[in-house]
């Protein structure tokens, strides 16, 4: 018997109220059939949840002390200007006078509203000479660059065993792609300012820098967990601590 035959008088044993017979009669068939509908089912199914926008989303019992998730409220479309789709400034440098010597202009759904939803923003890179763009990851997104001005040495490490490094000196016109979630920089290798532009696959792909986020968390990562960690004297841990 097929299992079309099957399923065939399985539902005609469903409209007779003959179901419990029909299971007995055929269990050991019956299961096979069902299991096989089922994966058939779950093929056709979504079985992921979309990435989440924020680092996290604790659970509450009563949801007048909950918050939206993955985005942000949204307006009456009959309500929205040309405004919510518009932004205008990347034509101006940014301030590169801080230690790292760059800056990052982010346009995502702070800035634009009409991004909400749509998975996609964009960042201005200004980069002094010899500025860095320091190690850092982008939780929620990935990254692809294009120089604009200058010569950047960009690169990416891959996650754990391997710890692969690829590197790639870029020049005016040159793209570089930065997976999701890796460890990532960008060195102004050159004696004049550098920019590029990055469009990441998100609309607040978030950030975190290596280094602030290890030796300038708030309240301090535990001098003694670093020490360990990476292998150097607690005094050098304390005084790195101090720098963030």
């Amino acid at each position: 018997m097929s299992a079309m035959q099957s399923f065939s008088i399985f539902s005609k044993a469903i409209a007779n109220n003959q179901l419990s017979q029909y299971i007995i009669m055929k269990g050991t068939h019956f299961t096979v059939i069902a299991f096989t509908l089922l994966a058939f089912a779950c093929s056709l199914a979504s079985a992921f949840d979309p990435s989440p926008l924020q680092d996290f989303c604790v659970a509450v019992k009563d949801i007048k002390n909950g918050v939206f998730v993955n985005g942000k409220f949204c307006e009456d479309p009959k309500l929205a200007v040309a405004e919510d789709f518009f932004f205008s400034g990347l034509n101006k440098p940014g301030n590169t006078s801080n230690l790292v010597g760059s800056n990052v202009t982010t346009v995502n759904v702070d800035q634009i509203p009409g991004l909400n939803t749509l998975g996609i923003s964009l960042v201005r890179i200004d980069y002094a000479p010899y500025g860095l763009n320091p190690p850092h990851t982008h939780p929620r997104g990935t990254e692809i660059l294009v120089v604009i001005e200058g010569t950047l040495y960009v690169g990416f490490v891959t996650s754990n065993p391997d710890n692969r490094l690829f590197t790639k000196i870029l020049n005016p016109g040159d793209v570089f792609v930065f997976p999701i979630g890796l460890i990532h920089f960008q060195f102004n290798i050159g004696k004049t300012e550098a920019v590029a532009f990055a469009g990441l696959s998100s609309q607040n792909a978030g950030v975190i820098t290596i280094a602030n986020a290890v030796f300038g968390s708030n309240p301090p990562i535990n001098p003694d967990v670093l020490t360990k960690a990476f292998q150097l004297d607690k005094n050098v841990v304390q005084y790195l601590q101090s720098r963030f």
